[in-house]
C-alpha cells in the first residue's frame, strides 16, 4: 500500500514581517514580492568556515610563510619540547629608547630650517597625505573580519614583472612590428593613430595612401635623458634656474668663515675697528738700486732707479736739439763749429747754453748740467766732436763734413787735410762698404746694449741701420696687401681685397685729423690742376698773388716725372720755403 506524502505548506514571508504593524491584513499589497537576496554582511562573512589545515602542513608552512606575529620555526624543530621557551627567550641587552618620556611631551622647538627637512621627507611617504602615520586606510571594517587572515580576490598569476613589461629583452624591430599588428583595431576602437598618420575618411581615390605620414617622428634618446626631464617636476627645475634663496644669518657666517672670490679673508672683520686702508707692520724702505743696475753692475751714484722722469727730460732735450742741428746745417762740422765760437775744439756748459737761447730752447742750467754729465763720457765738462756727433745728432742721416776715408783706414788723397784738434782718425770709419764717406765711430753705452751683446732676429731685420736685407728671401702665399695689382677705379661691395689704398694698424688706432673730416691720404695724392691747387689752399688762409702761385706749381711739376701736382707735393715745397725764410732770419751765419 502506497504511502502518501502530503508536501508542506509553503508561505511567503513579507521582508518587513516583525518590523511594522499592519493594520489593516485583509487588504492585500499592491505589486510583485521579489526575493532579497544575500545581504552585505552574508558576502563578506562566508557562512562555511574554512577547514583548518593539518598539523603536517602547519609546521612546513611555519618554515617558510608562518601566521602573522608567529616566528619562523624550523620544520625539523616544529616537535622540539624547548620549543615553547626558546620563543620567549630573548637574547642580548635591552635598547635604551631615542627619547625619553619628557622630549616627547615636551620636545625641542625646532628650527625653521629641520622643519623644512622634516616635511620634505616625510612627503614621500602617499599615507602622510591620506591619513596619519602609523594607522590603516580602512578603519570600517567589520569586527568579525581578521585582517592577517582574510583575503579579498583571486591570486595574480605571475608573468614577466614589471621590468619586463617596461623593458622588453626585444629589438626595436621587434616591438614596432608587435605594436603594428594591433594597430587597426585600436585606430578603430580608440582612435589611436600614429604620428603623422592620416584619419581614415574611406577615400576610394587610387591615388591615396593610407600609408603616408606627414611631419617628423618625435625624437627618442637611448640614454634616456627625456625620461630624465619628464621625472622632474616643473617647480624643480625652475628653482634650479633661479637664485638660490640663503638665510641672511648662513650668509654672513659663510662670509666669515669662507674665503671669498676677489676678497681678502678676514673672520674678524667685525671686532676689528680700524680704517679699510690701514696697513699693518713696518714699511720697509725701498732698495736704491734696482734690477737693472744689479744687472750692469752700476757703481753707487749711478743707479737709474727712480730717475725715469729726469731721463725722459733729457731724452727730449737731445731730440730737440737733433731735430734743430739737422734742420738748420748742412753736416755735423758746420753744425759743430757753430757750437764752438772760439775754435777750441770742446763745448761746454755755457756754449750749450748760447746754442739753446739762439734755437729758442728754453732749457733750465740745471738740466743743462745733467745733459753735459750724459754727453760727457771721460767726466772732464767738456764735448769734443766725437761725442757730440754720436749724442746730440742724427750722424747717420747728416754728412760728418770730414775728407773721406778709405777701406784701409787712410785718408784719400787729394782730399782737405783732416782737422786732429777735432777728431782722429782712428774715430773715423766708411759711412757704409760701398761709399767713401766717413763718418765719427760709434760711441756705446752701457745702457745702450744687451749684456753681452747679443742680438735677436727681429731686431736684425727689422733695423734701419746695418740690417739683414730681406728682398732675396723666398716668400710663400698671397701678399697681404696685393701691391702687385691695380685698385680697380669701381669696386664691388664683396670686394675685400687690399690694394694699398688703405689704412694700416697704426692709421686705425692713431687716425690722422684729416680722416675725421672725411679725407684721406689719396686725396692728399691725387694729380690736381692750377685752378684745384689754388682753391684748396686759398680756402685754408694761404695768401699769394696768382704769379707766385704759378711759380710753385710749375716748380713741383718739374719734379714730377709725368709733371703731376698733389696736394702733398705743393705742401712740401710750401714747408721748404718757410724753413729756408726762418732760417735766413734767426741763423744767418748758418745760412
Amino acid at each position: 500500500m502506497a504511502t502518501q506524502y502530503k508536501l508542506p505548506e509553503i508561505t511567503t514571508q513579507s521582508i518587513y514581517a516583525g518590523k511594522f504593524k499592519d493594520w489593516s491584513p485583509e487588504i492585500r499589497a499592491a505589486g510583485k514580492q521579489i526575493v532579497s537576496g544575500d545581504s552585505a554582511a552574508g558576502c563578506l562573512k562566508p557562512t562555511i568556515e574554512r577547514p583548518p589545515s593539518p598539523e603536517v602542513i602547519r609546521k612546513f608552512r611555519a618554515t617558510v610563510r608562518p601566521d602573522a606575529g608567529q616566528m619562523k620555526v624550523f620544520y625539523g624543530r616544529a616537535y622540539d619540547p624547548h620549543r615553547q621557551w626558546a620563543q620567549e627567550m630573548t637574547h642580548g641587552i635591552n635598547t635604551q629608547p631615542s627619547f625619553t618620556a619628557g622630549e616627547l611631551v615636551n620636545p625641542y622647538p625646532k628650527s625653521l630650517f629641520q622643519q623644512r627637512l622634516i616635511d620634505r621627507k616625510e612627503r614621500v611617504y602617499s599615507s602622510h597625505v591620506h591619513g596619519p602615520l602609523g594607522r590603516s586606510h580602512a578603519p570600517d571594517l567589520p569586527t568579525y573580519i581578521r585582517p592577517y587572515q582574510f583575503t579579498f580576490g583571486v591570486p595574480t598569476e605571475l608573468d614577466i614583472g614589471a621590468g619586463g613589461l617596461i623593458n622588453p629583452n626585444k629589438t626595436y624591430a621587434e616591438v614596432d612590428v608587435e605594436s603594428q599588428e594591433k594597430h587597426e583595431l585600436y585606430v578603430r576602437s580608440h582612435k589611436d593613430f600614429n604620428v603623422g598618420e592620416q584619419m581614415h575618411r574611406s577615400y576610394t581615390s587610387p591615388n591615396f595612401s593610407f600609408n603616408s605620414k606627414f611631419g617628423t617622428p618625435t625624437p627618442h634618446d637611448n640614454t634616456g635623458l627625456h625620461t630624465r626631464k619628464t621625472l622632474k617636476w616643473l617647480h624643480e627645475t625652475q628653482q634650479e634656474k633661479g637664485t638660490k634663496i640663503v638665510s641672511k644669518r648662513v650668509d654672513d657666517f659663510r662670509e666669515k668663515s669662507q674665503s671669498q672670490l676677489g676678497q681678502v679673508h678676514d673672520p674678524i672683520k667685525d671686532t676689528l675697528r680700524v680704517p679699510p686702508d690701514h696697513s699693518f707692520g713696518i714699511l720697509i724702505k725701498p732698495d736704491e738700486y734696482g734690477a737693472g743696475d744689479l744687472l750692469h753692475m752700476r757703481p753707487p751714484g749711478q743707479y737709474l732707479r727712480g730717475k725715469d722722469r729726469q731721463r725722459g727730460v733729457l731724452a727730449a732735450t737731445r731730440q730737440h736739439l737733433k731735430k734743430a742741428n739737422y734742420h738748420n746745417f748742412n753736416n755735423l762740422l758746420e753744425a759743430f763749429k757753430f757750437y764752438d765760437k772760439d775754435n777750441t775744439g770742446t763745448i761746454d756748459v755755457k756754449k750749450l747754453h748760447e746754442a739753446c737761447a739762439k734755437f729758442q730752447l728754453p732749457v733750465e742750467p740745471e738740466l743743462l748740467v745733467q745733459l753735459m754729465d750724459y754727453c760727457d763720457a771721460n767726466k772732464d765738462g767738456q764735448i769734443d766732436y766725437l761725442r757730440f756727433a754720436n749724442f746730440l745728432n742724427w750722424k747717420d742721416k747728416m754728412p760728418s763734413g770730414l775728407p773721406p776715408k778709405s777701406d784701409k783706414g787712410d785718408v784719400v788723397k787729394d782730399s782737405p787735410k783732416l782737422d786732429t784738434t777735432l777728431v782722429k782718425s782712428e774715430d773715423l770709419q766708411p759711412k757704409s762698404p760701398q761709399s767713401a764717406e766717413s763718418t765719427p765711430r760709434r760711441l756705446k753705452k752701457q745702457i745702450d746694449s744687451a749684456i753681452g751683446d747679443h742680438k735677436t732676429s727681429a731686431s736684425m731685420i727689422n733695423a734701419v741701420i746695418g740690417g739683414i736685407p730681406t728682398k732675396d728671401y723666398r716668400t710663400y702665399g698671397t701678399p697681404t696687401i696685393r701691391s702687385d695689382l691695380h685698385a680697380p677705379r669701381i669696386r664691388r661691395m664683396d670686394d675685400t681685397k687690399n690694394y694699398g689704398d688703405e689704412s694700416d694698424a697704426y692709421g686705425l688706432v692713431n687716425p690722422s685729423m684729416y680722416s675725421q673730416r672725411g679725407v684721406y691720404e689719396k686725396d692728399f695724392l691725387i694729380p690736381r690742376t692750377l685752378e684745384e691747387i689754388k682753391e684748396i689752399f686759398t680756402s685754408i688762409g694761404v695768401q699769394m698773388t696768382g704769379q707766385t702761385m704759378e711759380d710753385l706749381y710749375r716748380a713741383v711739376a718739374a719734379k714730377h716725372p709725368k709733371g703731376h701736382v698733389s696736394v702733398e707735393s705743393f705742401r712740401n715745397i710750401l714747408d721748404e720755403i718757410q724753413a729756408v725764410q726762418v732760417a735766413e732770419k734767426t741763423h744767418p751765419l748758418a745760412v
